[in-house]
């Protein structure tokens, strides 16, 4: 349960953090570039999917799929 435990601790550290808390955190992440950040961006990103509405996914999906050609 290697996953499971990461990923509770990602959100564990992130819990209860502002908008510039969150901001920094995925900044940061992607501005070091390091490959053991990539997992928390992608619970960050998990987090916000689950809590997005169909309208919201179709707006990152389209975002997502401009930002690859």
């Amino acid at each position: 349960m290697m996953n499971l435990n990461l990923r509770n601790a990602i959100i564990h550290n992130v819990t209860g953090n502002s908008q510039d808390q969150l901001e920094d955190t995925i900044v940061d992440a992607i501005q070091n570039g390091e490959e053991k950040m990539l997992p928390g961006l992608g619970v960050l990103f998990e987090v916000i999917w689950k809590n997005s509405s169909e309208d919201d996914k179709k707006e990152m999906l389209s975002t997502l799929e401009n930002g690859l050609k």
